[in-house]
């Protein structure tokens, strides 16, 4: 965040590079950092003719040069935006002798998604010289939470933790779909408004009854009844409860878990650190390891593997509501 807030800054009082290499598995930023680009250094009146943006897939890299070295009408800057440049990453290399010496009136961006230069290679050396490489890392799972909350607080919005992290559960780490989601919120209501689960189910259509999130605290309590009841609306809804997405989230809490009985320091501060979650959180992984002994911890990793085999068809033929069964009575058992 705070390299961003560097390079908008820049940009805004006109300290600009003739090179700005976006790249890496996160596109939330790159497209982020090429819009304000693309919306904010030329005048309107000055876009006609010198803004122009070009696709991988459409163009050559002799092409990109070319457009980058003719000369600016009637502005002292053109702006020339290649999206979707990875298509051209068989040949990118081939941009050494432009970035090593790059148009001074021309500002290219480069948005490469999905993948990075190698810096032992002459390119991301020119680049690095000349221009500026951003570096866009997808965000772990633990980090998406707060990420949600500084947005939401930038725009005067708040988010209570259990909503954030019904959010993050249900739609994973992509953080161009979280924002559209965070955009429709904030659209419906006022600012100041303390976002909660009920506000996410009613106006996202995540049930703040039926989910992972209940689901691993409800396994984490040895709640059976109320465990029960989720996988059995998990059965009724697959398609918005994927099996795969359940073991993947049961696996991570109980690997947790496991951590957590290792640790010495089983302070909340440490624990939230150590486990990668909000502190908020902790007290359930308290309980947890009370109702789960290392032992049975470390059972239930081994159960929640067959689970997983078991849900690509191998060794048995069970339905999804079947395995989920299966699983839930093995691992509260």
């Amino acid at each position: 965040m705070n390299d961003i807030r560097t390079i908008v800054s820049n940009i805004k009082q006109g300290n600009l590079k003739p090179i700005y290499f976006l790249m890496g598995d996160e596109p939330y930023y790159i497209d982020k950092i090429s819009d304000f680009i693309e919306e904010n250094v030329l005048e309107e009146s000055e876009k006609g003719f010198n803004q122009q943006v070009m696709y991988g897939r459409d163009v050559s890299v002799e092409d990109i040069v070319g457009a980058a070295k003719r000369y600016p009408m009637m502005a002292e800057k053109q702006v020339l935006i290649v999206k979707e440049a990875q298509d051209l990453s068989r040949t990118i290399e081939k941009l050494v002798s432009y970035a090593e010496n790059p148009q001074p009136t021309t500002i290219l961006v480069i948005n490469y998604k999905y993948k990075k230069l190698d810096k032992r290679k002459k390119l991301h050396k020119a680049v690095a010289k000349t221009g500026l490489i951003y570096e866009s890392k997808t965000l772990y799972e633990n980090q998406v939470s707060d990420w949600i909350r500084r947005v939401l607080g930038g725009k005067k919005y708040h988010i209570e933790p259990k909503a954030a992290q019904m959010l993050v559960e249900f739609l994973g780490t992509d953080l161009s779909k979280i924002a559209n989601e965070l955009s429709k919120l904030m659209l419906i209501l006022p600012k100041e408004t303390i976002i909660n689960d009920q506000h996410i189910e009613e106006n996202i259509g995540i049930s703040k009854d039926y989910n992972n999130f209940e689901l691993r605290k409800a396994v984490g309590e040895k709640n059976t009844t109320k465990a029960n009841r989720i996988i059995n609306y998990f059965a009724e809804n697959p398609k918005n409860n994927p099996l795969v997405m359940t073991i993947s989230l049961l696996n991570s809490f109980f690997t947790q878990l496991l951590l957590f009985h290792g640790l010495q320091d089983k302070s909340k501060n440490m624990v939230a650190k150590s486990l990668g979650v909000s502190p908020y959180f902790v007290d359930e992984y308290f309980l947890a390891a009370r109702n789960y002994p290392m032992r049975k911890v470390a059972q239930n990793i081994a159960i929640l593997r067959d689970a997983d085999v078991k849900s690509k068809g191998v060794g048995a033929n069970l339905s999804n509501k079947d395995i989920l069964k299966e699983l839930l009575f093995k691992i509260l058992h």
